[in-house]
């Protein structure tokens, strides 16, 4: 399965029994439809990722950053300490996809940009040797 969305808050890298490590993080995707009254209804849901395969890919995945990412969903409940009935996605992520970055305070970008994208090309300077 696939998704698209926005991570919410910065990745974690927990290390856990046997020195294993995975990455936690958790990211909101958005979807829309019409209702049967003909209005427009907005819909969020959230997923929370575990990523096994490298704790460096952490470093990139920071809040606002927008995924594509490959796995298997599912979903869990358990009883909260007050009492409630609580609910949540898991993804257990297989590939991450960049597809943007986050802009920092001074307008540059950080390096979740796109893989994809490339340098400006520069112009050959007009004196060359032959």
């Amino acid at each position: 399965m696939n998704i698209i969305g926005r991570v919410t808050k910065d990745a974690e890298v927990r290390t856990l029994s046997g020195n294993r490590q995975v990455v936690n993080f958790s990211i909101a995707t958005n979807d829309s439809y019409r209702s049967k009254e003909g209005e427009r209804v907005e819909q969020t849901t959230y997923f929370d990722c575990a990523y096994w395969i490298s704790p460096k890919v952490a470093e990139i995945l920071r809040k606002g950053t927008l995924v594509e990412l490959s796995g298997r969903v599912s979903a869990r409940a358990w009883k909260g300490s007050d009492g409630e009935l609580h609910a949540g996605l898991n993804f257990n992520t297989s590939q991450i996809k960049l597809h943007g970055g986050v802009k920092k305070e001074q307008g540059e970008v950080t390096a979740t940009q796109n893989k994809s994208s490339r340098p400006a090309v520069q112009e050959p300077e007009e004196d060359l040797p032959f």
